[in-house]
């Protein structure tokens, strides 16, 4: 291991434990099962998730071993969860301002299932995401398949555009019916888990497949962070009672000078 690698991973497990910290603090604040401490979970959710940012920006690109790279992407995976689920929480109490208890005891138990869900369904999904970037037949496949694009002429998901485009098309292949871009400047003054908000990525699938939303929602989050800007995700269940027709919506903040639809 390198010096710089050696240097980093001390840095991501430094991160990690100041995350540690910020869990139980919001821990102890929903055992408390009042919405009264509802802006202390928000400024909480805030810190993690510049924390989260810090090492997806600066430390995890410097680390090359494997088994490091499983260790702290099963480990953000939990934390991905918490802030969704934190951040649900903050719009459920701006919207209803009460919640019956189960909810404040779904997330205790969350939290304190922390190292169980690392351990086995975080570690497994990580395990077989890394396989598909690292498994020598894996990468053969999907370079295989990039040359047939390629030739093919199909060159929809290859080619690069503007910043708008790229995400517009990420959202799109994750699994989004509908992206806009909007810039809703009440809701952007209000956000206050990000620097400098500029822009909403807004997006829509046709169904009630949760995982499917938040992958879409990671997905261009961590786009996002690449390119070097803030991202945070917000997620919103909607019911279309005129079409009869369940659809889940979600929203990106992000301080991405985006031009809106």
């Amino acid at each position: 291991m390198s010096y710089i690698e050696k240097k980093y991973n001390n840095k991501i497990s430094e991160v990690f434990d100041d995350l540690t910290k910020l869990e139980q603090d919001i821990l102890k604040l929903f055992n408390y099962k009042s919405i009264k401490y509802s802006e202390k979970v928000a400024k909480l959710c805030a810190l993690s998730n510049k924390n989260i940012n810090l090492i997806l920006k600066k430390y995890y690109p410097e680390i090359k071993q494997i088994s490091d790279k499983l260790r702290i992407k099963s480990r953000l995976k939990f934390y991905y969860d918490l802030i969704d689920k934190l951040t649900h929480f903050i719009r459920c109490v701006e919207e209803f301002q009460k919640l019956d208890d189960q909810y404040y005891e779904t997330i205790i138990d969350f939290i304190n299932e922390k190292e169980n869900l690392i351990s086995g369904k975080y570690k497994e999904i990580s395990s077989k995401e890394l396989t598909v970037f690292y498994d020598k037949k894996t990468r053969e496949d999907l370079e295989r398949i990039l040359a047939e694009k390629i030739e093919s002429g199909s060159k929809q998901f290859f080619t690069f555009g503007t910043l708008e485009a790229e995400i517009k098309k990420i959202a799109i292949i994750a699994g989004a019916d509908e992206v806009a871009i909007l810039n809703n400047e009440e809701i952007l003054n209000r956000a206050e888990f990000i620097n400098n908000p500029n822009a909403i990525i807004h997006y829509s699938i046709y169904s009630t497949d949760e995982e499917l939303l938040k992958k879409i929602g990671r997905e261009l989050k961590e786009y996002l962070i690449s390119k070097g800007y803030e991202a945070i995700i917000l997620l919103l269940e909607i019911t279309d009672l005129t079409l009869e027709q369940d659809f889940l919506t979600g929203s990106i903040i992000t301080n991405a000078n985006l031009n809106p639809d």
